[in-house]
């Protein structure tokens, strides 16, 4: 079933790509016939990750098979009208497709994709010569028992522009994913930080807060955020800040309504709303905050509530079909939150609920209800991320690492504003092999709490083992996500 899942991709990818080029071309030669002299100038076509870079290969077919153009010019062309966005620096994640499936359903494209590798090869051995290894390890089709065209390298290769997503993505993607491309093209290499538009995430989703944001600077902020900056000398100004505090807490019950609706739990609006909502990934670290929901359940039983702030933890997300691990997280999610629920001493302390069916109209309803947004993920692995931005602009604070585009929202909102905490990505590369987490759990009295009431099953007493996976996760010391730490 997963080859078939597989082809269908290909063939959708391959479909798609081409249709949008065809429809291109259609129309140039309308106009122009068969001069395609300045095509380049006039049209553009970004490849948004991996997946549309049948693109290249495909618009070489076209150019020459349909249109006559000799090899020379085809690429010339090409290079001068592609450019290729990353959004992960997860390996698993950059596609690789089997050369005999490619050459099965795309034998044509196939033969350009050789062709392409073997010109580049040329190029780089002209760069180092007798250097074998590094044509091995840049070349774009992996050799070996069963050969893979990558995707990524594929893009890089025929790209005018290549750029991360995050300054800190864009630094690693030249340092790490592609260093031997950046030595090769370092003109190539950009960044371009990722964004979410205002008019959807603000002024639609929050018409409260938008409204009372218009009328007290305006309503330029919508085409121009910068202008929020106005906002500052009316923080002092108890009248406004008592409508801020009016449009937050109609729009925790919007959220309430919803958690309870959807979750069957209740959610008091006069708790703190920390809310983590994303697809479920051991890097973006949801079991790190279930591991902290654990901690808030564990003090409650000893009776250390002293200066107690309530909370309501939400979390919400998708899981990959084929992903294990992030499924058990699920479950763990799910299992603390029943323990929680069923128990009275927590009542009017802690809370914790898992959203089913994460989605865009969801989102819209908890980023202007929340007041805490966790991005936690292991630092020098979140590309960028967008929901930072979403619940940032609705007025959350935020607790996270320096990760992805964390670092320019902690630079623009001020670092007071921002709870750091967690290990540097140059932190988290020098820990990488000699790792103890048994050590750091041994150490914190607290942590080895959290991880006795994990093992010893108090989350699981009817279905025995069914989290023994995560506690091994966590104190292996080949951890990559550095949870423990």
């Amino acid at each position: 079933a997963s080859e078939n899942g597989k082809e269908l991709r290909l063939r959708q990818q391959y479909f798609l790509a081409s249709a949008s080029l065809q429809d291109v071309l259609r129309a140039w030669v309308l106009v122009h016939g068969s001069n395609f002299d300045n095509f380049a100038d006039k049209n553009f076509f970004q490849l948004n990750d991996t997946h549309p870079t049948c693109a290249v290969p495909e618009l070489m077919r076209l150019l020459m098979d349909e249109h006559g153009l000799s090899w020379e010019r085809a690429w010339s062309i090409v290079r001068r009208c592609v450019a290729y966005t990353n959004h992960t620096l997860l390996p698993e994640a950059l596609e690789r497709w089997p050369v005999r499936m490619f050459g099965r359903l795309l034998p044509r494209l196939l033969e350009i994709v050789r062709e392409i590798n073997a010109r580049f090869l040329a190029e780089v051995a002209r760069r180092w010569p007798g250097d074998s290894g590094r044509q091995r390890h840049m070349s774009i089709i992996e050799e070996g028992f069963d050969p893979q065209i990558r995707m990524a390298y594929l893009a890089v290769v025929a790209s005018a522009s290549v750029n991360g997503v995050a300054e800190l993505h864009s630094r690693l993607l030249q340092q790490h994913l592609f260093h031997d491309f950046y030595q090769l093209w370092p003109e190539k290499f950009n960044n371009k930080t990722n964004g979410v538009t205002p008019r959807r995430w603000l002024a639609w989703s929050n018409p409260g807060l938008s409204s009372l944001i218009t009328r007290t600077i305006g309503d330029g902020w919508i085409a121009d955020l910068s202008q929020l900056r106005n906002l500052a000398p009316h923080a002092d100004n108890p009248a406004f800040r008592a409508e801020w505090r009016a449009v937050k807490q109609a729009n925790k019950g919007r959220l309430a309504d919803m958690v309870e609706r959807d979750c069957g739990i209740k959610f008091d609006v006069n708790a703190l709303f920390d809310v983590q909502v994303k697809r479920i990934h051991e890097y973006k670290r949801q079991l790190l905050n279930v591991l902290h929901v654990i901690h808030l359940y564990d003090r409650i039983k000893r009776g250390d509530t002293g200066d107690w702030t309530p909370r309501c933890v939400l979390i919400g997300g998708k899981a990959a079909p084929g992903y294990a691990m992030a499924k058990r997280i699920i479950k763990l999610a799910c299992a603390v939150a029943r323990t929680i629920a069923e128990d009275p001493a927590t009542n009017g302390l802690l809370k914790l609920a898992f959203l089913p069916d994460y989605r865009v109209s969801a989102m819209e309803v908890i980023c202007p209800g929340t007041d805490l947004s966790e991005q936690i993920s292991t630092a020098g692995k979140e590309a960028s991320g967008t929901g930072n931005m979403k619940f940032m602009m609705n007025g959350a604070l935020t607790i996270g690492t320096l990760d992805g585009a964390n670092i320019e929202i902690r630079e623009e909102a001020g670092a007071e504003n921002f709870f750091l905490f967690g290990l540097t990505a140059e932190e988290v590369e020098a820990k990488r092999g000699h790792y103890d987490p048994e050590a750091l759990i041994a150490a914190d009295e607290e942590l080895g709490r959290v991880m006795n009431l994990l093992a010893s099953g108090h989350f699981n007493l009817f279905e025995p083992g069914i989290f023994d996976y995560i506690v091994q996760a966590v104190t292996s010391p080949h951890d990559p996500w550095l949870t423990a730490a």
